[in-house]
């Protein structure tokens, strides 16, 4: 099926030619055509979509509709798409139909495709692994896309930015202990006011990243309920009853979150209120960190002629014409 580098794949819309070095196939390739443009599908989402298609061929092994050899090499292909292993795969831009349906595709195409190699199969084949028929199957874009976004934006929550920030919470504390003592000017405006202590003002800075992480926390129980099961508008069609709930089981056994599946999957496909909550709580959360970097920036600023009242580490040179200056 390949020649000159490439291979033919074949969609509903007709053959095409595909790199041959590649996993993915006709859908991908199209949409490689007409949306060359912007910034990549962020890899997260990528790797949430690995562990989701994993939890769904799991799911419809169980209730007989994979054949366990199928599902076997499903999930071995998925968990490569969730480790990172490939990556490379992943071409297509955040710019193209609506629904997500070319990411979706993409997924199904490489995890067939890498399943189909792993078999000893001919890529293109979509023998014996097809990335609707199998790869996809109880799915639809409507339904994956809104629950990989969920499933991205909790692991990222939970293991990148909540730890941060209480680390980041703990160290504005102790400061503020430190410095409970070192008494100050206060400033309104930037200019002189009643005096108080530098602990004082630290404790400030850390009861503001304090509500940013109520805030946050706040908003991730919306973020653990999934849109999966709700197929193609919500009715469930042509996924067989409790599907929904027994992929929300199986990812938060994988990745260790309390994932669940939503009740109205009707809201779950059509809106997106948790991950516009949860962007509210970031922007929350960014003002407070631009007001807490901004201060510093001031009170650091010298060390002559300005306010001079915080040393700050001197990582690197900040000029390349004036020798020894510092920047924050």
């Amino acid at each position: 099926m390949s020649s000159g580098g490439m291979r033919t794949e074949q969609d509903s819309m007709g053959p095409l030619p595909v790199p041959a070095e590649h996993y993915w196939g006709a859908q991908t390739q199209r949409s490689l055509h007409f949306f060359p443009y912007g910034q990549l599908m962020p890899l997260e989402v990528v790797h949430a979509f690995g562990q989701l298609k994993a939890a769904c061929a799991e799911v419809n092994r169980d209730l007989g509709k994979l054949s366990p050899a199928v599902a076997e090499l499903i999930v071995a292909a998925a968990e490569e798409v969730a480790s990172g292993a490939l990556d490379a795969e992943f071409p297509l831009k955040v710019w193209q139909t609506g629904s997500g349906t070319q990411t979706n595709m993409n997924v199904n195409e490489v995890i067939a495709n890498r399943a189909i190699q792993a078999s000893g199969g001919v890529l293109g084949s979509k023998h014996p692994v097809h990335p609707n028929d199998h790869v996809n199957l109880s799915q639809s874009s409507n339904d994956t896309f809104p629950a990989a976004l969920h499933v991205a934006v909790a692991i990222e929550l939970e293991r990148a930015l909540l730890p941060s920030l209480q680390a980041l919470l703990n160290c504005l504390q102790a400061k503020a202990e430190a410095f409970a003592g070192i008494v100050k000017i206060g400033r309104t405006h930037l200019q002189d006011a009643v005096p108080l202590s530098l602990g004082q003002e630290f404790s400030g800075y850390g009861a503001q990243l304090e509500l940013g992480l109520q805030t946050l926390r706040a908003a991730l129980p919306q973020v653990l309920q999934l849109a999966i099961g709700g197929t193609a508008v919500g009715t469930g069609l042509n996924a067989p009853p409790g599907f929904g709930e027994a992929v929300a089981a199986r990812l938060a056994e994988r990745i260790g979150l309390p994932f669940s599946s939503a009740s109205n999957k009707f809201q779950a496909l059509a809106g997106h209120e948790p991950l516009a909550a949860t962007h509210g709580a970031l922007t929350v959360l960014a003002g407070s960190l631009f007001k807490l970097a901004n201060d510093i920036r001031w009170l650091a600023s010298g060390p002559r002629c300005g306010l001079g009242e915080l040393l700050i580490p001197e990582n690197e040179p900040g000029s390349s014409i004036m020798p020894g200056k510092v920047n924050p």
